[in-house]
């Protein structure tokens, strides 16, 4: 069995410094995303989508980001899969970008909400036709009987939009999570790491600098 106490590493190249933030947390953050698609970070969009029931069960997984607002952080889904389920029913949502080439991580506490179906219906224009389909073919979180169910929805709705533009799904579209509390979190030498924290009080943001 592997010995996990023996897998570490420390950290050492870059630093969080007062000096090299901006007092707005999304400007702060799409410094730090240029930086991270500049250092060619696999999948630099990627981020995990926490979510949770009512009663506090919470379920995560990974989500593309899509578009980067002053007011927050853009994703698409299917409003009938388990997450959109969970969003429904309880606002509260947590994001985490993992830039492990630049030894860095962000992580966002907030609130999520249905975007305007104009901001879905621009998006869905520019996907790939394929991804179009796929939007129609997926009953999204849904228990299927095998690959081939699905690979047949998906032959369906390309026969049915043979020649034609495919429109997005009515259960499909966008969210955003507009956030109240965002950290920037810098790996640094023996674990003392650098952690920026911004969290929005009295109509303005705060910033703090945490312990590691």
């Amino acid at each position: 069995m592997t010995n996990l106490f023996d897998i570490r590493r420390d950290f050492s190249l870059k630093t969080l410094d007062e000096s090299d933030i901006v007092s707005d947390p999304i400007q702060m953050f799409e410094k730090w995303f240029g930086e991270a698609i500049s250092a060619e970070v696999l999948e630099p969009n990627a981020m995990n989508l926490a979510t949770a029931t009512p009663d506090g069960r919470p379920s995560s997984r990974i989500v593309l980001l899509k578009q980067i607002k002053t007011e927050g952080f853009i994703f698409f889904t299917n409003y009938e899969s388990y997450k959109a389920k969970q969003m429904s029913e309880n606002k509260f949502c947590a994001l985490n970008f993992a830039w492990h080439e630049l030894e860095r991580q962000v992580r966002v506490e907030g609130t999520v909400e249905k975007i305007s179906e104009k901001d879905s219906d621009s998006y869905f224009e520019v996907r790939p036709a394929k991804s179009k389909l796929g939007a129609w073919a997926s009953p999204q979180s849904q228990v299927i009987p095998n690959r081939a169910y699905l690979e047949k929805l998906m032959d369906e709705f390309e026969k049915r939009f043979a020649g034609e533009d495919i429109p997005r799904p009515a259960n499909w579209g966008g969210y955003i999570v507009k956030p109240y509390l965002v950290e920037f979190w810098q790996g640094r030498k023996n674990r003392l790491h650098d952690r920026i924290q911004y969290t929005f009080e009295n109509n303005e943001w705060k910033i703090e600098r945490l312990a590691p």
